[in-house]
């Protein structure tokens, strides 16, 4: 027997719109695969900028990111400091499979260049409408590693946050100590910096089109799926929280 799903869309979406709904957020449907609707969340404040941008669910075997969304959500993280814009689940197909790719067999996170899936094209329709983010972070998981590790992308040589992610990170479980990373180079222990112009890469993940159409300053947080489901989405909350605390108001 299959073992329980550890996320079902049917569940998690509406319970992500409530607690939305009551942390003030505005729902857009952007799009719908198989009867499951692509949501994006927005709140404007007062507090126009910094305009961040968090997004979660586009690997159907990762389930520790879309629960960390909700588990914020639900603690009333999203406050009135900063505009955001919420995407928590952009693979609901894969959820149901509990696969990285969508039910169609396409892996989203590599159609960001010239957009073939249902699910990219409307989520790329929905980013295209808005404005440029002041901060990017893309939570993912990584079945092959044993500890944290991020990606930046840092165009403009901002002050980086990368630091005191992993710091806080490493107070919740082990940093990944390789020194190379997913068949990357790791700058610094579990901080993997880009050294190629990763424009020039075949395929685009979400980050990569972000990156080029939606502001410089980009993370993609991965947590190690063969950690505890507890340790990871406690690690990706916090790790949240201190980027926030660490990026200016």
């Amino acid at each position: 027997m299959a073992p329980p799903l550890p996320l079902d869309p049917t569940v998690f979406t509406p319970r992500f719109a409530a607690a939305a709904r009551r942390a003030g957020f505005e729902a857009t449907t952007f799009g719908e695969i198989d009867g499951h609707p692509l949501i994006a969340y927005t709140k404007h404040t007062a507090a126009t900028r910094p305009r961040i941008y968090v997004s979660a669910g586009i690997h159907g075997d990762e389930p520790a990111p879309p629960w960390a969304l909700l588990s914020l959500m639900e603690a009333g993280f999203f406050d009135d400091t900063a505009t955001w814009f919420v995407c928590p689940l952009i693979n609901p197909t894969g959820f149901l499979r509990q696969t990285r790719e969508n039910a169609a067999g396409t892996d989203l996170n590599r159609d960001y260049k010239e957009p073939q899936s249902p699910e990219v094209r409307a989520h790329v329709g929905w980013l295209q409408r808005q404005p440029e983010f002041d901060l990017v972070i893309c939570l993912h998981e990584d079945w092959e590693a044993q500890g944290f590790y991020l990606y930046e992308l840092n165009a403009l040589n901002q002050p980086s946050l990368a630091p005191v992610m992993i710091e806080t990170a490493r107070l919740h479980g082990p940093i990944e100590s390789a020194a190379v990373i997913d068949g990357r180079e790791a700058a610094e222990p579990g901080i993997i910096r880009p050294i190629n112009d990763p424009l020039l890469r075949d395929t685009w993940p979400e980050a990569i089109y972000l990156r080029h159409h939606h502001g410089p300053l980009h993370y993609t947080l991965e947590t190690p799926s063969a950690r505890p489901f507890a340790e990871r989405l406690t690690t990706l909350s916090a790790v949240l929280r201190a980027a926030r605390a660490a990026f200016p108001r």
